[in-house]
């Protein structure tokens, strides 16, 4: 099959909430993906926190009107959401929210990684990846996972108009990884590739832990690029 964008459904209109949109990954994913005219919702364990964050980047060249916030379950009400939050409050946070998330695309992004003083390593996972304890945790959502290896800082900075990225997306539900795929496509240079299911998100957060190593290495931020597509 020929990489085709066109083939992908329009997202223009969805919702996107973020939970733990305070952080710097979901802070940069905020940004991005309202500067690019979808409204996002960005959402906190404190409001307050939820509501600054959104008029911080509100200001920011680009978000316009797009971004509001509050609490994470003021994000889980969107359209479609994004897990962002740390890996030590996944389990958790992911498990209070079943309900509010029941039914809809649930977009993991979450890297369970470890450091130390050789530098980052992956964590093992009993259900095998982030993403896969967020499927068993929400049973009645389409879970996929992805935007592992998009550099936090590109994403933030708003003299950034493009990056040259591809995002992997994983998932079961073929028509759920669709709408990950055009939601990363939003962003210039950005593609989002279908790259497996589930199973196969392990090895793709992992990865996290080599790129981490790679830009303290070379001051850099690097991100993956695949050939031949």
């Amino acid at each position: 099959m020929v990489l085709d964008p066109s083939t992908l459904p329009d997202v223009s209109d969805l919702t996107v909430g973020i939970l733990g949109g305070t952080g710097d990954q979901g802070r940069g994913l905020a940004y991005r993906l309202a500067r690019s005219g979808l409204a996002v919702r960005i959402g906190s364990r404190s409001a307050p926190r939820g509501e600054t964050a959104a008029r911080e980047l509100a200001a920011l060249p680009g978000a316009d009107g797009n971004l509001s916030g509050g609490d994470n379950g003021y994000a889980a009400a969107a359209d479609l959401v994004i897990v962002a939050v740390p890996w030590e409050g996944h389990r958790e946070l992911v498990a209070s929210l079943a309900q509010p998330l029941a039914g809809k695309v649930v977009v993991d992004c979450v890297n369970p990684l470890g450091f130390d003083s050789h530098g980052p390593y992956p964590l093992a996972v009993p259900e095998g990846s982030a993403a896969q304890q967020a499927a068993g945790l929400l049973p009645d959502s389409r879970v996929c996972a992805a935007f592992h290896h998009v550099s936090a800082v590109l994403l933030a900075d708003p003299q950034v108009e493009r990056i040259d990225l591809d995002v992997l997306v994983l998932g079961e539900d073929r028509e759920a990884v669709a709408q990950v795929q055009a939601l990363a496509y939003r962003i210039p240079n950005m593609r989002g590739l279908y790259a497996g299911r589930l199973r196969n998100a392990r090895q793709v957060e992992a990865l996290t832990a080599n790129l981490i190593a790679i830009n303290k290495r070379y001051k850099a931020h690097a991100g993956i690029r695949v050939t031949d597509l």
